[in-house]
């Protein structure tokens, strides 16, 4: 489903950010600097095949060797993914500006959690709009349902309103993954492009 006023939501940064969040979703990630990192052992993640905004079938595998950056989210969210997004992609440019052969070894993946409007072309609109390395991956309810539940992100879609659209509350976070897909940390989000940055440059090796 295609909403062509999109594009200038997406632009539109609200001042003000809620929405329900999960206890990992409050849960920092600040410390030292060569501790081990903080999602390390938990189990968080596993594999999935989805579908990308082309259309393609697209497995966990693909992404073997490279560190994952994963944000759940959907397009037609007003105000807090499109924000949440930019600042993660303005802080991989950052990395890519700083140092290239690092954020070479990083792939960023948006997953959808309302796939019944987050068709494929739906979600290359999106993407696109953010960074030419991002994907984004949708499916059936049920295959978003079953890899929401493996990355512990909370979902649910609000009640209607009477023009028949609605909400999506969900868990508001981006997580690291390392090149074994195995999980390394919280990236922050909320605090925009040079703290996204920090933290890539962090726990990425």
């Amino acid at each position: 489903m295609n909403n062509p006023r999109l594009p200038r939501r997406w632009a539109a940064i609200a001042a003000s950010l809620s929405i329900a969040l999960s206890p990992l979703a409050l849960s920092g990630c600040g410390g030292g600097t060569a501790e081990t990192p903080p999602l390390a052992g938990s189990k968080i993640g596993g594999p999935f095949t989805l579908t990308d905004q082309d259309g393609r079938k697209v497995s966990d595998s693909a992404f073997a060797g490279k560190y994952r950056l994963i944000y759940f989210g959907y397009t037609w969210c007003p105000d807090v993914c499109p924000v949440d997004v930019q600042n993660l992609m303005k802080g991989y440019r950052k990395v890519e500006k700083d140092d290239p052969a690092l954020a070479a070894k990083i792939q960023p993946i948006f997953i959808t959690v309302d796939p019944a409007r987050d068709t494929p072309a739906a979600l290359k609109q999106f993407v696109s709009a953010f960074h030419p390395k991002l994907i984004g991956l949708t499916g059936t309810e049920a295959e978003i349902s079953a890899v929401a539940k493996q990355f512990a992100i909370y979902y649910a879609k609000q009640p209607p309103r009477p023009d028949g659209s609605y909400l999506v509350d969900h868990a508001r976070q981006a997580m690291l993954f390392g090149p074994k897909g195995e999980p390394l940390a919280l990236i922050t989000q909320d605090k925009g492009a040079d703290a996204a940055a920090a933290d890539i440059e962090r726990w990425v090796r």
